[in-house]
């Protein structure tokens, strides 16, 4: 591998792990309306929901092909890891969130469904061409695009991002600063040589992005105050597995948190493996550190679970170990309960995986790309 391709990769690791970050949301959708195919698909799209002034603004695009009764193209826009809108092949409209939609008039999103309609018939395109170049006509695939921007309010300071995968693997990328497309891999090689010709294409990509992205973003921010700016505090569950111990903590926004076990006051780092942050179909979130620690090693020590969220002060669970019995957390810090008024965070991308559990902010048995009990 070329020291280019080891760069390339070493840059995008932190964002495929963020894919995961968001998942199961549009199945959770699908399973409210009844729609079976959901059963047997995991999402794995999300984007980073930025912490302290670092704000996001992004859209997922899911083009798929052999998946009866599901659409063959979706679009998701998501600000701070909020939904905002969405179109489906189905409805052929974008439909903007409630908080959205009383903020903006009938041309606006009208004139954004015509946009989205256009996305559509290229996207069908381009997988159809797909998996025709790599002789694949049967079967699930999938054609995906993750772009968008990142704006620090404080420094002004603005970060793209705008990546394709096909059949869940990075595929090419656009590198605005040198205005060229960087292909993953091989396959894509193609597909790199015909958009870097489009050189106006390019051009008019980065005045979307630096200009454009940003004047959305901030009106997006502006119009759901009430729902971007607010806080949530977790609540934190104490559950034992054969191997150890979890620390469950759920129920909270924004989604920054940060959870760490200790024996008698001193933090664990060995033996610890921390979750990644999974979003709840309320649009608060959760996240879970388990300890391996066996039964006669528990009973040798005071094993507390700090979770620290910008909502108050940490919450401290201390686990008590009774023979015969289940664990049972004891709160010693203070947790502030606030109502949670929000719509479902969808993001799209698909992978041919069984098996899909719906997240749920009560149970602690998750189901993740990663972790499936």
């Amino acid at each position: 591998m070329s020291v280019a391709s080891r760069s390339l990769k070493e840059q995008y690791r932190p964002v495929r792990r963020k894919i995961k970050y968001i998942i199961t949301l549009y199945c959770l959708h699908l399973m409210k309306t009844n729609m079976t195919t959901a059963t047997l698909l995991v999402v794995l799209c999300s984007f980073h929901v930025a912490s302290g002034v670092i704000h996001t603004h992004q859209y997922y695009f899911t083009a798929t092909s052999g998946i009866p009764n599901f659409p063959e193209f979706v679009v998701v826009g998501v600000v701070d890891g909020q939904q905002c809108v969405q179109y489906d092949s189905f409805t052929k409209r974008l439909v903007p969130k409630e908080w959205m939609a009383n903020k903006g008039d009938s041309d606006h999103w009208n004139w954004q469904t015509g946009i989205a309609y256009g996305h559509e018939a290229v996207f069908k395109v381009d997988i159809r061409d797909l998996t025709s170049r790599f002789n694949q006509t049967e079967g699930v695939h999938t054609w995906q695009r993750m772009y968008g921007c990142r704006w620090d309010d404080e420094s002004n300071a603005v970060e793209t991002f705008d990546q394709y995968g096909y059949d869940g693997e990075d595929f090419i990328s656009l590198d605005l600063k040198n205005l060229r497309y960087i292909a993953s891999n091989q396959k894509a090689v193609l597909t790199k040589n015909k958009w870097d010709n489009g050189r106006s294409d390019l051009d008019r990509w980065k005045h979307f992005y630096f200009q454009y992205c940003i004047e959305c973003m901030k009106k997006y921010l502006q119009d759901g105050s009430s729902i971007l700016e607010r806080t949530v505090s977790p609540e934190v569950t104490l559950f034992q597995k054969d191997s150890g111990v979890v620390c469950h903590s759920t129920g909270f926004y924004p989604d920054g948190v940060v959870i760490t076990w200790k024996r008698d006051g001193k933090d664990l780092h060995e033996d610890v493996d921390v979750g990644e942050t999974l979003p709840n179909e309320d649009g608060t979130f959760q996240k879970r550190a388990e300890l391996t620690v066996s039964p006669d090693e528990r009973k040798k020590g005071q094993f507390t679970c700090e979770v620290e969220h910008r909502s108050g002060k940490p919450i401290v669970k201390t686990l008590i170990v009774e023979d015969g019995k289940n664990l049972v957390g004891i709160i010693i810090g203070c947790v502030i309960t606030a109502p949670v008024v929000i719509g479902v965070v969808v993001a799209i991308v698909i992978m041919k995986k069984k098996g899909y559990n719906k997240a749920s902010r009560k149970e602690p048995s998750v189901v993740t790309a990663e972790h499936e009990e």
